[in-house]
């Protein structure tokens, strides 16, 4: 039977409509099956959610024509300070100062509300003719073959496409049912995530603040505002999150200080258990995987998102230029390439956040000497530094067209 759509994608969230249009804009029809109810997805209301896009994400976002929608909605990341503590105690004298004006290609990055983000890419995606968007239906039973990929909705129906990605989260359906296998582990502290008002300017600059049981993440919001990362014990975290707000903000004063003065919760309180969980291969017969669904990492360096845009941006072109090239984009042969690229890659990230929460999630006091030590030295090297902010950036390695603003 004729395939409904060249690529079926499973799971929404953010890579999928992402994906869905830059496949679109590579001359491919697209299905995406996602479970979550449309009204969730549209809300309007912000509930304290917001990303931190690197550059060269913001770059993809331009060149997929999302950008200008939601540009005057989006804080600019001017600088970054890294610095090591306890709570109550304030930062220790070494630190690690990343400043924009180091890199010539204007702020690391970006911070955006989810909101924002997400509404943009909906409607882009409801405005293009070649992506057709299936809401509140999930997948149970999948099949590829030499034929084509096939999937049942649990309403009974059943879709096929050429090609099957699976952008289902950490937990991944596709990923289980295709018999890939994930290796990672947890690492006993959950993410407290958040929004805050303050009464003093942040003037764009984004803080992370390590300390024993966790990291906290401070990063600027339009306004007199800051999204919170907050990496606390498990046993710790569940505790906060049982707690009334006024409660709550009593346990993150001491860790956040004083230096935006007063602060108060904005949007609603989430809370989300952190693992590195990496699946052991990105591909399979007729199928890919894209995102949390190839990899989750620790967020301390707010890259969970911009790993999975990278992913978009490598799939849709390996996809397209073989597909122009007049190849089968479905064979192993084609989606090898996609495997190659972004292996490394996301094997490196994910062992680098990693080593770097254990080396700061302790308190040691030897390793604290040693690690603030670290901080100084490497904020003394001008050109190390210079790397490293355009590592945040998103600029370095082999970067995908999308990522470079350019059109596949």
């Amino acid at each position: 039977m004729k395939p409904q759509s060249d690529i079926l994608i499973v799971g929404g969230g953010l890579n999928g409509p992402a994906l869905a249009l830059a496949l679109a804009q590579g001359g491919f029809s697209v299905t995406i099956i996602d479970a979550l109810p449309v009204a969730r997805l549209e809300g309007r209301d912000f509930d304290g959610r917001a990303y931190a896009l690197a550059l060269a994400s913001k770059q993809m976002l331009t060149a997929l024509g999302i950008w200008a929608d939601i540009a005057d909605h989006s804080q600019p990341i001017l600088d970054i300070i890294a610095s090591d503590g306890r709570a109550g105690e304030g930062a220790a004298p070494w630190f690690l100062h990343f400043d924009h004006l180091e890199i010539e290609e204007g702020p690391m990055g970006f911070m955006l509300e989810d909101r924002y983000l997400r509404r943009a890419l909906l409607t882009a995606v409801a405005d293009n003719s070649a992506i057709t968007q299936i809401n509140e239906r999930r997948v149970v039973a999948q099949e590829t073959d030499t034929l084509g990929a096939q999937v049942t909705l649990d309403d009974g129906q059943i879709l096929r496409g050429q090609l099957l990605i699976g952008c289902d989260g950490r937990d991944s359906g596709t990923a289980t049912r295709a018999g890939i296998s994930r290796m990672g582990w947890g690492y006993d502290q959950t993410a407290l995530v958040c929004a805050i008002a303050h009464d003093l300017p942040h003037n764009g600059i984004a803080h992370q603040f390590f300390m024993p049981s966790g990291p906290l993440g401070i990063l600027p919001l339009p306004g007199n505002r800051c999204s919170i990362v907050w990496a606390e014990t498990t046993e710790r975290a569940d505790w906060i999150k049982s707690l009334p707000d006024a409660d709550f903000l009593a346990e993150l004063r001491p860790c956040f200080g004083d230096f935006l003065g007063e602060i108060s919760l904005e949007g609603g309180r989430f809370a989300y258990p952190l693992k590195l969980t990496v699946a052991n291969q990105f591909t399979g017969q007729r199928l890919a995987l894209v995102g949390d669904a190839a990899h989750g990492m620790h967020p301390l360096a707010g890259q969970g998102l911009n790993m999975g845009l990278r992913d978009v941006a490598s799939l849709a072109e390996v996809l397209t230029l073989a597909k122009r090239r007049g190849e089968d984009f479905t064979t192993s042969l084609v989606l090898d390439r996609y495997q190659q690229w972004r292996g490394f890659d996301t094997v490196s990230m994910s062992m680098a956040t990693d080593g770097i929460n254990k080396l700061f999630s302790n308190d040691n006091t030897l390793v604290r000497a040693g690690r603030d030590l670290g901080l100084g030295l490497v904020n003394a090297l001008p050109g190390l530094r210079r790397g490293l902010i355009r590592q945040a950036a998103g600029l370095s390695g082999d970067l995908p067209k999308l990522m470079q603003g350019r059109v596949i």
